[in-house]
């Protein structure tokens, strides 16, 4: 393996209704359980993994878009879901990356997508976990 470059820490507590922080202080939550219906006011951990992965994901995409064409305008959603595990108990996620990139045609929003789901290291670390569906849209720019 290479030189670590960034090493990022989080605390948590009591679970998915605990709280959860960073060691810098910068994301300091109470956390509420995915499944429950409105008990209390905080966010639940899915919430963090698609705001985590989206971030990842985007970066990712502009990266594919440098070595490719240049800059780009982008915007990457992730919706996680939450299914109950029944072959093996428990909980398990998907996750839908709706990806919409500026001033592409289809065929190169596909590819910048595609290229970005290799090189996220959210998407290498989840590839083969989970189910990802990836839907990569050309925008036109506001004229």
């Amino acid at each position: 393996m290479s030189e670590v470059l960034v090493t990022s820490k989080a605390i948590a507590a009591y679970g998915s209704d605990g709280h959860v922080r960073s060691a810098d202080g910068l994301i300091d939550l109470n956390l509420v359980g995915s499944i429950r219906s409105n008990e209390g006011s905080g966010a639940d951990p899915e919430q963090l993994f698609a705001a985590a992965y989206a971030a990842c994901f985007d970066g990712a995409l502009q990266l594919a878009a440098k070595k490719k064409k240049g800059s780009i305008d982008s915007e990457t959603t992730v919706e996680v879901r939450l299914y109950k595990d029944t072959d093996y108990g428990g909980y398990k996620i998907t996750v839908h990356l709706d990806v919409r990139i500026e001033g592409v045609n289809p065929e190169e929003a596909e590819e910048l997508a595609s290229k970005a789901y290799q090189i996220c290291p959210y998407s290498k670390a989840t590839r083969g976990n989970i189910t990802v569906t990836l839907n990569p849209m050309a925008v036109e720019k506001p004229s």
